[in-house]
């Protein structure tokens, strides 16, 4: 069975790619939106199966990489307080600030936790009431329901000894700032599949009505991509561009409905800084008042008051953020900036658009 499917999709991705070189469209540059697509793009060779002049960028997409220094700053501030305990997905474990990381704050004896969800931390706090645990809320509208749901628990569990440090973005925001800076000169953007389970392929639209420009909404299977590139290209010819759905197994046009109701519940739109886009009106979320109390922002105001501005770094990951710089045209691009020794977050994200050319030379 394992060998049929293999099979069924290597005859479908020679497909595609037959019927895009058959579209034999003018040359075009299109963003792939999302980090996952960026790694799956670079892993499975899909650029070499694009017609000659088709050209993918990656954009701001990864959660980790957008993640801005200030944001990481002040959470690795926390980590200096005596019975706190800062608690984060893998990803932003090796990300660096301005003068420390997660793992290095570690390595000097601060208490850091992996978790694999925002539950995981919820759990820890029950089980240890004298330490106060802090969860990172990293991350788009994929992930944003499960922090919402978690803190819906601790506030019906009554317990004082967890909050959350809130930096969860909207994407659709931050693509309206993208393409309203005038740096892009794309063609079509391949849209993120896990975010528009969450808010719905209609809250695109704006992309063609306001931008004129051709996109499509994907999963993250070889065939899905081709598949969305495959419909932008169409789009292209026709002259119609419009918000294509070529992930409709997981995808529908409207926002998830129960989803929405916990999101509005528990969160308020909010600004919110990008790194390499700077700050977005609206663009993220903070907790509403019946939540305050577990806002890390505010329980902890005093401390983060007190955290520097962040330092001058050398990275360029903003400007590979926006599409305006291939990580490998950056100077330090595996030369004083490798997954080992990271400048910024693009080289060690496992969603981020350095990592993915460096480890698989694209």
């Amino acid at each position: 069975m394992k060998f049929s499917e293999e099979f069924r999709d290597k005859t479908l991705v020679q497909e595609l790619a037959r019927r895009l070189r058959e579209l034999a469209p003018a040359p075009a540059t299109l963003m792939e939106v999302c980090g996952t697509h960026t790694m799956a793009v670079a892993r499975f060779g899909l650029k070499m199966l694009l017609p000659p002049g088709i050209r993918l960028i990656s954009g701001p997409g990864c959660p980790v990489c957008v993640t801005a220094a200030q944001d990481l700053d002040a959470f690795l501030a926390l980590g200096e307080l005596p019975a706190v305990v800062l608690t984060t997905f893998g990803d932003m474990i090796r990300v660096p600030g301005s003068r420390t990381s997660l793992d290095r704050l570690r390595a000097a004896g601060a208490a850091v936790q992996i978790v694999y969800s925002p539950f995981d931390a919820v759990a820890l706090a029950r089980q240890n009431p004298q330490r106060e645990f802090v969860f990172f809320g990293v991350g788009f509208e994929t992930t944003m329901p499960a922090t919402a749901l978690a803190l819906r628990t601790a506030a019906a569990a009554g317990l004082t000894n967890f909050s959350v440090f809130c930096v969860h973005k909207t994407m659709p925001a931050a693509l309206r700032t993208l393409l309203r800076s005038g740096e892009l000169h794309i063609a079509g953007l391949l849209l993120p599949g896990h975010v528009s389970t969450i808010v719905g392929a209609e809250s695109y639209a704006f992309i063609p009505q306001e931008f004129h420009l051709a996109c499509a909404v994907t999963g993250f299977e070889p065939v899905d991509i081709l598949l969305g590139v495959e419909a932008i290209l169409q789009q292209l010819r026709t002259g119609r561009p419009q918000v294509a759905n070529a992930y409709s197994r997981a995808v529908v046009a409207p926002a998830n409905p129960r989803a929405q109701e916990v999101l509005a519940e528990v969160f308020q739109p909010a600004d919110a800084q990008w790194r390499g886009l700077g700050l977005i009106p609206n663009s993220g979320v903070s907790l509403r008042p019946r939540y305050a109390a577990f806002d890390a922002k505010e329980k902890f105001a005093a401390v983060l008051a007190q955290v520097p501005p962040p330092a001058a770094t050398a990275c360029r990951c903003g400007e590979v953020l926006r599409g305006v710089l291939a990580p490998p045209d950056c100077p330090r691009f595996g030369q004083t900036c490798t997954p080992s020794h990271p400048l910024g977050p693009c080289m060690v994200s496992s969603e981020g658009a350095c990592a993915a050319a460096f480890r698989f030379g694209l």
